[in-house]
């Protein structure tokens, strides 16, 4: 140390050691790195403060001159100025030469620079933040050449002051730009009284070594002529910094045409200053990791030792340097107090976060607050009425403007006051603007305006309902989209009751909202505000949220369908029904166009909710640990997280480079699991959608993944088209175990619930068990032994088992292969018992009950079935998927049913809740019979007998025997008494109803019939069917005749005039027959492939044809002669039909795709409904099946997915019935 600075310290040695407070200088020193942490322990061992201050002193008095600096430094920082003015003039000089070595531009010639200027040192805990600071620099190299301003403004808190004395720390920015030197002046809120006294004491300053120094100015005014001269003369080429500036006009004492840095929280404080101006905003906070920094340099501990609740104090503050520094240096002291503090921050308790550092304010409240008094009155008033806002909101100026009744541009006159204090953020969007508030500025409002909260919420209330009071804001509004977001929200918190109820129970305000946002949202407010619902209406609650969940996914299709047919096929108990039913009928009068479901009473499903999460097959869904989250993936190569209750989107995850297979979740939710057709594995955080693990051992696609069951060491086993099945570790970067056995593709993999073993399954037909702790081969069950014992004429069939699943007890394992479920003994390999679907299904999924003897079963047919484990008995059907369903699970508290479909589509079913008729559900081959005021429906069901039904009530009429073979095909005569069947074996029956008796039977077909009709008189019935045969048999006499002619299937047939009859093949051929004499009148190749239906057109003159060609054709009879072939379908054209006036002919394909063609010319009228701008998705759900006119062919209706009407003149507007 230098002889002078030594001799300094010691002659005042007696009363640096009586006045000292050893604690904030000594944590000054150890951020100067001069004072070593085993040296700070020594002092603070101590008892007493003199002795504190003596070892000190005796400290630094045996190191170097960097440490007499620092400790001037901290005397000045913390408050003893006269103790520092002491030792001011024995600073020693310091070389201006850089030092090799330092790497952060810190050398000895900087501290020196700085102390001399009075610049803060760094925070006792100090991360960095090189973006900003870089920045401020950038900035600052402005000034180097000529006198300017250089503002860096942001909210309390953000670290402002820091970020400006860190930005000077650099040797070449302060040699370069301001070789004069630096000089910091905390400014603050000020008086003019005050700001005199803050310019005398700048002025002696720069004075102090001054022969000439003079007495100190009186005035503002010659304060602001003597700081001009000195910089001018004295210290040209300097810099002035100004930290928290609060007033414009205090400026006005520093404009002097030299170099200014400002720190403030009003970004226009300089505009009432001349020369140039620049300017640095300050974000409000510091990232996740740096947040976490600080705290762990508080605590000294590494990031990764924190505890779960140092991340959500980060959180919560939005990584506030100021929050996280208090809380911090809160924690030093309290180490034990991490929940204590979150609670606080939770709870808006800013009182209790107080200082415990050299920060200006006592506490969090304070340093907030104090931004605000300086508002005036009015203005006070208007920032209290931001307290209503959401958190993470942007609002426009249009919904404030209403909030406080006056003009747009008026409301946002006032809120860029409010932004350029820094008490507001504000985002361009377009034309217009955005503006939102921090987190925590949020939060001090709430608390400071708690008791006020539902009078201002109420208030935002009245004044949309003032100004909106004809019609909710259309699109073109930008205040739209915030009051479809939060009306319900602030009625809910103004106590608004009787208001929510008329909102939420209105179909014209869900009409208006779907059409906008979609469904997610107001399921959401649903479930948010039962509590309050409820206590008007449970029951009307409930129809509405039932109706959003059951047609969600056909409300966030565009253009929306039309919301009162879809609400006029609810129950007619519903609150739903009615209105659509007032609204219905207010549109009829105005000729618009519904249908009323007669008999939906009768139906029942389990199925609670639907999702459309993708734009394509949906491959798997599964529930997260909690059941609050749902996960699907599928071809558009996407995972989807969800929320389970409202199907509101929480990720959505561009998984992999191909079709994504499968999905699951770790058993405490932080992750989630993918694998692909692309050959990968991959592992995601599942809150951030951040990918954490690539795998990329498997050769071929990996068809399954599952993490183990239990909590603590997580493992993943997936399995491959290569043979393998793989367990990784998720610590290790490589597989941690093959399992090698199968000898072709191994489709599904499960983890017993007590992950002792690892079940797999493959292509070879065999279920093999796996010990999880040695990765070796505990049991192998040969499944294609067990189906071909059950099935022995199915020899030539190739047998492989698609999937397994445990019991919650994991004493029995089943496996399913083909149509059939075995359910084998774990411990023996013994097989306990089988379970038989449909022959004519394949099983793609299956799943046990975690907490019953239900087994979920995906089948091909379109159908989810669930069967008792104990008794092997199926108790429920549920149906309403449109195509294959690929997966099926169980919730983890098993009271729902997830599935997944090639319909795009995720449905939740309730599995606690099985109706005692769902096991039995009717096939589509129906017939109906329309009869005065009844309609008569002929249905076969899932017992393989057919029903009598009568079609308003829904009630069973009659019913048949179980049949030997599968019932393809029926029909009704039209005087309500004889049924005919036709079966898979080719036998056909006619029946008597309503008593089911058998009237006849015959069997002269060898193969599945296709299609039966009786004629007019009831004594013959004509059937056609896979032989390629048509049978013409009189049921009463049981004489037939065989129209022998088609080489394949023949689909269908119609009866002509004169005893004639019309027949299509799939062998392309359309054949005219004389029924009396058997014969072929005219036999037409009409298509090079499969016919798949015809028409004929009222007169009887033309017939349409349509193919899996792709095209449609119009014939003329006489001649056989093709009038036009209509090209245009993109796939096969599966149904046609003529309008009644004979002028149009629709055909539909299996795109969902109806074309409208002009029978004359040819030409096509018009697109249905693909004219409406619709996605392939939303036509129908699958193929269009059948299509009908209305009888004054002005109304064209098409069945698939569900039933749509277009009107066939003028622009088509399909609208979705059921």
């Amino acid at each position: 140390m230098d002889e002078k600075a030594r001799s300094c310290l010691l002659q005042n040695r007696y009363t640096l050691e009586r006045d000292i407070k050893t604690s904030y200088i000594m944590d000054h020193m150890i951020s100067d790195e001069v004072l070593k942490p085993h040296e700070e322990q020594k002092v603070r061992a101590l008892a007493t403060q003199r002795e504190r201050g003596a070892t000190l002193i005796d400290i630094i008095l045996k190191k170097d001159n960097y440490a007499f600096i620092s400790f001037y430094n901290a005397l000045l920082h913390e408050g003893y100025k006269d103790l520092a003015a002491v030792l001011q003039d024995c600073i020693p000089l310091i070389s201006p030469e850089p030092e090799k070595g330092i790497l952060d531009g810190v050398t000895p010639y900087v501290k020196t620079v700085l102390c001399e200027g009075g610049v803060p040192q760094r925070p006792v805990v100090f991360v960095s933040r090189p973006e900003l600071v870089d920045e401020i620099r950038l900035k600052l190299m402005k000034l180097k050449e000529n006198s300017g301003w250089l503002v860096v403004h942001g909210m309390a808190g953000c670290g402002k002051t820091v970020l400006a004395a860190e930005a000077l720390r650099d040797h070449v920015t302060l040699m370069d730009s301001f070789p004069g030197g630096v000089h910091w002046l905390s400014v603050g809120k000020q008086d003019k009284a005050g700001l005199l006294l803050k310019l005398q004491n700048l002025c002696i300053r720069l004075e102090n070594d001054s022969q000439l120094s003079q007495r100190p100015p009186i005035n503002i005014e010659e304060a602001r002529d003597r700081l001009r001269l000195l910089m001018v003369r004295k210290y040209p080429r300097s810099l002035l910094i100004l930290d928290d500036v609060w007033d414009s006009w205090a400026l006005k004492a520093f404009d002097i045409q030299c170099r200014v840095l400002i720190t403030s929280r009003n970004r226009t404080v300089a505009e009432s200053v001349t020369g140039k101006r620049y300017s640095v905003h300050v974000e409000e906070g510091l990232s996740h990791g740096k947040g976490l920094e600080v705290l762990a340099r508080f605590v000294n501990k590494k990031t990764k030792e924190l505890p779960e609740q140092a991340h959500n104090i980060v959180n919560e503050c939005k990584g506030s340097p100021l929050v996280v520094s208090l809380i911090g240096a809160l924690l030093r002291e309290f180490p034990h107090r991490w929940e204590y503090y979150l609670r606080q921050l939770q709870n808006k308790q800013f009182k209790r976060i107080r200082k415990s550092s050299s920060y200006d304010y006592e506490a969090l409240d304070e340093a907030m607050s104090i931004s605000i008094d300086v508002l005036n009155d009015d203005h006070k008033e208007y920032y209290k009425f931001l307290s209503v806002l959401e958190k993470d909101v942007k609002i426009p100026a249009k919904v404030l403007s209403l909030l406080w009744d006056m003009e747009t541009e008026d409301a946002e006159d006032v809120l860029q006051v409010f932004v350029n204090k820094s008490l507001l953020s504000c985002d361009r969007n377009g034309n217009s603007f955005l503006y939102y508030l921090h987190d925590l500025q949020l939060d001090f409002l709430t608390e400071q305006n708690r008791n006020r909260l539902p009078e201002l919420h109420s208030k935002m209330v009245r004044q949309y309902q003032k100004y909106y009071k004809e019609n909710p804001p259309g699109p073109e509004e930008e205040d739209c989209m915030y009051w479809y977001n939060f009306l319900a929200y602030h009625m809910a918190k103004g106590n608004m009751h009787k208001e929510l109820y008329q909102l939420m129970f209105s179909l014209d305000w869900i009409k208006d909202k779907t059409q906008l946002m979609g469904p997610a949202h107001l399921i959401s407010e649903f479930v948010e505000y039962q509590h309050i619902l409820d206590l008007e209406d449970k029951f009307v609650r409930n129809n509405f949220q039932e109706f959003l969940c059951l047609n969600g996914h056909l409300l966030a299709q565009k253009p929306l369908p039309d919301i009162f047919q879809l609400g006029l096929c609810q129950p007619n108990s519903s609150e739903v029904y009615r209105q659509a039913k007032l609204q219905a009928e207010k549109a009829v009068e105005k000729r618009a166009f519904y249908v009323d479901w007669i008999n939906r009473n009768s139906l029942q499903s389990l199925c609670r909710m639907v999702f459309r999460p993708h734009a394509d097959t949906v491959y798997h869904a599964c529930f997260s640990q909690d059941g609050q989250k749902i996960a699907s993936c599928g071809s558009d190569r996407t995972v989807q997280v969800f929320r389970s209750d409202s199907g509101g989107k929480f990720l959505e995850i561009s998984a992999h480079d191909d079709t994504v297979l499968c999905c699951d979740f770790s058993a405490d939710d932080k992750l989630l699991a993918t694998c692909s057709a692309d050959k990968k594995v991959k592992v995601w955080n599942s809150l951030t959608g951040k990918l954490l693990r690539i795998y990329d051992e498997h050769l071929e696609q990996v068809n399954h993944c599952q993490f183990n069951n239990t909590e603590g060491t997580v493992l993943l086993a997936t399995c491959s088209e290569d043979t393998y099945v793989k367990l990784w570790d998720l610590d290790r970067e490589c597989s941690r175990n093959s399992l090698i056995g199968h000898t072709k593709s191994v489709n599904h993999c499960r983890f017993s619930p007590d992950d002792k073993y690892l079940a797999s399954c493959s292509v070879d037909g065999t279920l093999w068990l796996w010990d999880v702790s040695s990765a070796n081969s505990w049991k192998t069950i040969n499944v294609e032994e067990a189906f071909r014992a059950t099935e022995s004429d199915c020899d030539e069939v190739e047998v492989f088992v698609k999937c397994c699943a445990w019991s919650s007890d994991s004493e029995r394992l089943m496996a399913a292969t083909k149509n059939i479920i075995f359910i084998f003994d774990v411990t023996t390999g013994n097989l306990l018992s089988e379970i038989k679907t449909s022959r004519h299904s394949t099983i793609q999924y299956c799943d046990f009950c975690p907490v019953s003897q239900l087994i979920a079963v995906a089948l091909s047919h379109f159908s989810i079935e669930l069967w008792n484990a104990e008794s092997c008995k199926r108790v429920a059907d549920c149906k309403g998927h449109l195509s294959w369903v690929h997966s099926v699970r169980f919730s983890p508290d098993g009271a729902r049913l997830l599935s997944a479909s090639d319909d795009h589509t995720v449905r939740l079913w309730e599995a606690n809740k099985v109706y005692g008729s769902s096991s039995v559900s009717l096939k589509r081959e129906v017939d109906v019979l329309f009869q005065h005021n009844d309609i008569i429906v002929l249905a076969p069901d899932s017992r393989n007998q057919v029903q009598l039904i009568d079609g308003i009530k829904g009630e069973v009429l009659g019913q048949s025997e179980p049949q030997n073979a599968r019932i393809r095909s029926c029909c009704i005569h039209r005087s309500g008494q004889l049924a005919s069947l036709g079966c898979q074996d080719g036998t056909v029956k006619v029946l008597d109803m309503p008593s089911g008796q058998t009237r006849g039977t015959t069997k002269h077909h060898t193969k599945s019939v296709q299609c039966c009709q009786f004629t007019q008189d009831g004594q013959h019935v004509i059937t056609s069917s896979d032989d390629g045969t048509i049978q013409v048999w009189n049921w009463e006499t049981q004489a037939s005749n065989m129209l022998i002619g088609h080489k394949e299937p023949v689909k269908n047939f119609k009866l002509l005039r004169n005893s004639q009859l019309l027949s299509w093949s799939f062998d392309g051929t359309v054949k005219v027959w004389d029924l009396n004499t058997s014969e072929i009148i005219q036999d037409i190749v009409c298509h090079s492939e499969a016919i798949l239906s015809c028409d004929v057109i009222p007169d009887g003159s033309k017939f349409a044809s349509v193919s899996a060609d792709k095209t449609a054709k119009i014939w003329s009879f006489e001649g056989a002669a093709c009038l036009h072939v209509l090209r245009g379908h993109k796939s096969c054209v599966r149904s046609c039909r003529f309008s009644w006036d004979a002028q149009y002919l629709a055909t539909g394909d299996d795109d969902g795709e109806i074309r409208v063609w002009n029978v004359n010319s040819g030409s096509l009228c018009h697109i249905c409904p693909q004219e409406c701008g619709e996605s392939v998705e939303s036509r129908h759900g699958g193929w269009v099946t059948d299509l009908h006119f209305s009888p004054d062919s002005k109304i064209l209706m098409s069945a698939g997915g569900f039933i749509r009407l277009f009107p066939v003149r003028g622009r088509p507007s399909g609208t979705p019935v059921c």
